[in-house]
């Protein structure tokens, strides 16, 4: 039985990874003709020096796809997803603290998960509402449902920036997902039948429990895969809810 579906456009996509940077790159890795991932950052020019030098590698990945996506003037709503956001920041600080080292007031102030979202409404000067959302292996899913709840608030579009790096080698063995350093971002605009567009939607149910199989990738690449492929359907088990993908024309 269905319990909730969210339906939307999306009117505008980027995706950025290290060696993974162009449209057609991504089409390749898409299609399983790119499997490797070279070391590199973003070159983030559209943000200030004084700011991008704040950025990690990680929150570089997640603001280059953002300005790729977001219309120049606009204010607009952007939502952040991501499972460990600054961790690593947060684990350095950690084992400062265990050394008895005076902690950087910069660095704790970068290391919380709204972070990125400060750093780009500094950069734009748009006071529109940012909201960061870690959910486990489903964030992807509780960020566009977020996203979708501002759309029909009535916000015109709205940005879903889903990124996301390897953690710290001090917890990786307790984490069972393969980890790959990406970002994502998608302009998202209300469902409705006056666009004549395909648009996708998202709908679940509860499970007794998980039936998860593992894969090689971070699920939220799954959910890019589906997308730049244009696969009808993407069905996802996690966190004892089955999550449908569904493209419609």
């Amino acid at each position: 039985m269905l319990f909730g579906e969210v339906r939307f456009h999306v009117v505008s996509h980027s995706a950025w990874a290290p060696g993974v940077d162009t449209e057609a790159a991504w089409l390749a890795w898409a299609h399983g003709r790119l499997d490797s991932i070279a070391t590199s950052e973003p070159k983030l020019k559209d943000m200030p020096p004084m700011l991008r030098r704040r950025a990690s590698a990680g929150g570089k990945m997640a603001l280059e796809a953002a300005y790729h996506c977001l219309p120049e003037a606009l204010a607009t709503p952007i939502i952040f997803a991501s499972r460990h956001g600054e961790c690593a920041r947060s684990v350095a600080l950690l084992q400062e603290l265990v050394m008895q080292l005076p902690l950087s007031p910069a660095t704790f102030s970068l290391s919380v998960h709204n972070a990125n979202a400060g750093l780009l409404s500094i950069a734009r000067g748009d006071r529109s509402n940012h909201l960061a959302i870690a959910a486990g292996t489903s964030t992807a899913e509780h960020a566009l449902i977020e996203a979708c709840a501002l759309l029909a608030d009535g916000a015109p579009q709205v940005l879903l920036v889903v990124s996301d790096s390897p953690l710290p080698e001090i917890f990786r063995s307790d984490d069972a997902e393969a980890e790959l350093p990406f970002a994502w971002a998608w302009l998202l605009q209300k469902q409705h039948a006056d666009i004549e567009a395909p648009y996708l939607s998202l709908s679940w149910e509860p499970l007794a429990s998980d039936e998860k199989a593992p894969s090689s990738t971070p699920a939220m690449l799954d959910i890019l895969r589906f997308f730049l492929r244009g696969d009808d359907t993407l069905s996802r088990i996690t966190n004892k809810q089955h999550w449908r993908w569904s493209r419609h024309a």
